[in-house]
């Protein structure tokens, strides 16, 4: 079984199938289409299907342009899931977000392997990339798919490898950036490895699909609390009167035993504010507490609020209460120049405002309505506006590069600037 596979493989014959085509999956299907494979992509979302369906793409980054025309290369994007028993390697890409008690919320996952289990065939790959907790991929699912009666590592193949996508990155790529892959069995890890040999330069093998998830674990708690630890520090030297964006320059300098990590008003995307909690939610199994990451969460998490003071501050200095005041915030995007607006602490902040009795409105390019978010609902439908100057205050909460031209000193209103994007002297500037 293992080399049949294997050389279906090697030989570009072997047709894959990836579930959920967001931003994960989304450039898997073009990265395994330009290396020359049939790939059929897999979401339960009809409206991504047709636009996929129609060759347009509803990822701004992402330009359908770059499948390349690789003879007998194949993309069938679908919502019907029967036809996972035609694909030879089958990859998860789908969410894994936090319940209200922030806690995982593996339903997306364990579906996902449940709709597998009834097209399972002998001698498929099953692999999966969404980040998890230790265990997820060789005790949980290995239970869900052997109760077909095939045996993961004899009758299929059982792997895990953490997607490391970071969204508009011009300096890495799927395919520059090394892929972890761990396996159920060295069979399992064979097979895998030489599949994502395909689509990348270098593959990193490791021991076990438990090591493979536990490193994306660390690789995103490791950003989690050195983020932690600058955020506190520009709230420290804040009161001290020092420009933390300064201090960060200066220390970068050294060029050994320091990496640079840069403040903001709270964390975003998928990754950092949800993941390292994964690990603390497995964490009670073994009852054990790891007391850094939920230090760097309550840091991370009370950005917000610290802003919020800011933006009280700046409207009080002009003799006007939150309430009823016109704020425009700039940027819903989690990080600059991308439409990712996944977890962005932007909404946390227009919900925080709000609620506070100030009428917020907003501008982002690259977000021009905002879609329907699960936390988030009656934010749904607003649309990007204008950045004008009949505004109380104008908040910075994202550093598109489109921010850096505006010329803040004629808009004459005060300036709360979480990223900063204002690197001119102005009047009724406030960093936060």
């Amino acid at each position: 079984m293992p080399n049949t596979l294997l050389q279906k493989i090697q030989s570009r014959q072997a047709q894959i199938g990836i579930i959920g085509l967001g931003y994960v999956g989304l450039p898997l299907v073009i990265a395994f289409h330009k290396a020359g494979f049939r790939v059929t992509g897999f979401d339960c979302d009809p409206r991504k299907v047709e636009m996929l369906v129609n060759g347009e793409s509803y990822i701004k980054h992402i330009e359908l342009s770059d499948f390349a025309a690789t003879p007998h290369a194949i993309f069938q994007p679908t919502d019907d899931f029967s036809l996972l028993q035609q694909v030879d390697c089958i990859l998860i890409c789908v969410p894994t977000p936090l319940n209200p008690n922030r806690e995982p919320d593996m339903s997306f996952v364990f579906d996902t392997t449940r709709t597998i289990t009834q097209h399972l065939r002998p001698g498929q790959l099953i692999c999966l990339e969404s980040t998890t907790y230790p265990g997820t991929t060789d005790t949980d699912m290995r239970a869900i798919l052997e109760e077909t009666g095939l045996k993961a590592g004899s009758d299929f193949h059982l792997a895990f490898s953490p997607e490391r996508e970071d969204p508009n990155n011009k300096d890495y790529s799927l395919h520059t950036v090394p892929k972890v892959v761990g396996g159920y069995t060295p069979n399992c890890l064979a097979i895998a490895r030489a599949l994502y040999d395909t689509i990348v330069e270098q593959t990193v093998p490791v021991s076990s699909c438990r090591v493979a998830e536990s490193a994306k674990l660390l690789e995103n708690i490791y950003r989690s609390v050195n983020i932690a630890l600058i955020n506190e520090l520009k709230m420290l030297f804040d009161k001290m009167e020092i420009d933390i964006w300064e201090v960060i320059e200066a220390a970068k300098t050294k060029p050994f035993g320091f990496q640079a990590f840069y403040p903001g008003p709270g964390l975003g995307g998928h990754c950092i504010p949800i993941d390292p909690f994964y690990l603390t939610w497995k964490a009670r199994e073994y009852e054990f507490h790891t007391r850094f990451i939920e230090l760097a969460g309550e840091i991370n998490t009370s950005m917000p609020d610290y802003v919020v003071s800011k933006v009280m501050l700046a409207l009080n200095d002009v003799g006007k209460p939150v309430k009823g005041s016109r704020i425009l915030m700039l940027g819903l995007a989690y990080k600059a120049n991308v439409d990712d607006d996944r977890e962005s602490p932007s909404y946390r902040l227009m919900e925080k405002l709000e609620d506070l009795g100030a009428q917020v409105a907003y501008n982002d390019p690259h977000v021009p309505v905002i879609r329907h978010k699960r936390d988030f609902p009656r934010f749904e439908g607003r649309l990007s506006v204008e950045v004008a100057s009949n505004y109380d205050l104008i908040l910075i909460a994202t550093a598109h590069d489109v921010y850096r031209s505006i010329d803040f000193a004629s808009l004459g209103v005060p300036i709360v600037d979480t990223r900063h994007v204002v690197s001119e002297p102005v009047a009724g500037l406030y960093r936060a």
